[in-house]
């Protein structure tokens, strides 16, 4: 028989808050994360805004020596990974750090350092590149930080499938307690992109918003005015444990991961096939190895990115899994204030979907004002809604055609 598997720890540093409940308040009030970049010179960019992590200070959680060895997107992590951590109530004298590993994912790992050293290789050469620049690169540096920092020595591997990163994590460390290979993992993603080559070259690709004059407003999922996402940063955490153990050492749990399904549409590098069928087979793959029925979820958090395609497409899966029951779904889109976290997103957005079911709120999708005819599903809009939700799925979808969707549950002894 396969091991039930909860959640006993949550971290978040996100645009809209640098712990979990600060992140959980913000959305529920639809406050939204999105501003002006102030990490570098946008005069010659076309897209001028993003998502930032704000009032994050690295010298309070490292040392200054340290700091010039970790690039954001490790230094985002590994502070979630404490909080939740901490969150769980698990030391080294409750479990075995043999027992305990981390799965992350990292859709594209330190892109600032790496435009930082190639300034530096043109205009001074090749010897005063910095000789941190490949482990502060490297996507893996994530979760083999995160076990220096924390001591597990478990299981350990960073996933890279683009925007679904995060989610094939979660994903991955749920089957690998699922089977006996750890007692807990410490699982989620972590991300910061928010950089001049990574800006524009997704925006010359077409994929950003445009709307650089109200940046809060820019990010609009299933709106019919939405012309792209907005890039955000941060990171995910939380906790996976079997939930034997979790019991025996009087846990709290937050909810049961139970189901878990992954897809590839093996159509385009960067669009979503047809009807959104990929995305559609995941869904239905996660409720089949959940056992339940798709009548069964009240609530889904989409990857809902605020591009054209996504959306609709997106909207389109659901339809076909859920038939007529599609319309009784109360769905949200956590990016309309978040942006988009790239391999950080589907556990930012787990955090909150794992909120969900604690607190029985949907948190609002905002700047959903011009319903887009071909999106006509309930989106949450505009205000959070309080309702019994005891199923919840997480769709995240990335480039190259990966899909993933998790099932959460509300946990019942």
């Amino acid at each position: 028989m396969k091991k039930r598997v909860v959640v006993t720890g949550l971290g978040a540093i996100t645009p809209i808050g640098n712990s979990v409940d600060e992140f959980w308040n913000n959305l529920l009030a639809g406050k939204s994360g999105i501003g002006y970049i102030t990490k570098f010179d946008t005069t010659d960019h076309s897209v001028k805004i993003a998502a930032e992590v704000k009032n994050f200070n690295a010298e309070d959680h490292f040392e200054k020596k340290e700091l010039k060895k970790i690039d954001d997107f490790c230094r985002f992590g590994v502070v979630a990974a404490r909080q939740a951590f901490e969150d769980s109530g698990l030391t080294w004298e409750k479990v075995s750090p043999f027992e305990v590993g981390v799965i992350i994912g990292c859709g594209m790992g330190g892109v600032m350092t790496i435009e930082e050293q190639h300034t530096i290789l043109m205009n001074r050469g090749a010897s005063r590149v910095s000789p941190f620049l490949i482990p502060k690169m490297i996507p893996n540096m994530s979760s083999g930080l995160i076990s220096i920092y924390l001591g597990a020595k478990g299981p350990n591997m960073t996933i890279v499938t683009a925007c679904a990163s995060a989610t094939h994590a979660i994903g991955e460390a749920f089957r690998t307690i699922q089977r006996g290979d750890a007692v807990a993992i410490i699982t989620g993603g972590t991300e910061s992109t928010i950089s001049p080559l990574s800006i524009a070259g997704f925006a010359n690709m077409g994929a950003l918003s445009q709307q650089n004059d109200n940046p809060q407003a820019a990010s609009r999922p299933f709106d019919a005015k939405r012309d792209g996402f907005v890039m955000g940063e941060g990171a995910g955490i939380i906790i996976l444990e079997d939930l034997d153990h979790a019991l025996a050492r009087g846990a709290k749990i937050y909810a049961e991961i139970v189901g878990y399904g992954l897809t590839d549409d093996a159509y385009h590098m960067t669009a979503p096939a047809p009807e959104g069928e990929g995305g559609a087979r995941a869904m239905k793959m996660a409720l089949d190895t959940a056992g339940i029925s798709p009548t069964d979820v009240q609530h889904i958090n989409a990857h809902g990115t605020s591009t054209p395609l996504n959306d609709k497409l997106e909207t389109q899966a659901i339809k076909t899994v859920f038939g007529d029951h599609a319309y009784k779904l109360a769905i949200t889109a956590n990016k309309s204030m978040l942006g988009h976290l790239i391999g950080a997103a589907g556990a930012v957005e787990t955090v909150a979907t794992i909120k969900t079911l604690q607190e029985n709120k949907v948190p609002p999708t905002i700047n959903l004002d011009n319903p887009d005819p071909e999106c006509d599903l309930d989106y949450t809009p505009h205000k959070p809604r309080e309702m019994e939700v005891v199923y919840a799925l997480k769709n995240s979808l990335g480039f190259g055609g990966h899909n993933c969707t998790i099932c959460l549950k509300k946990f019942e002894q």
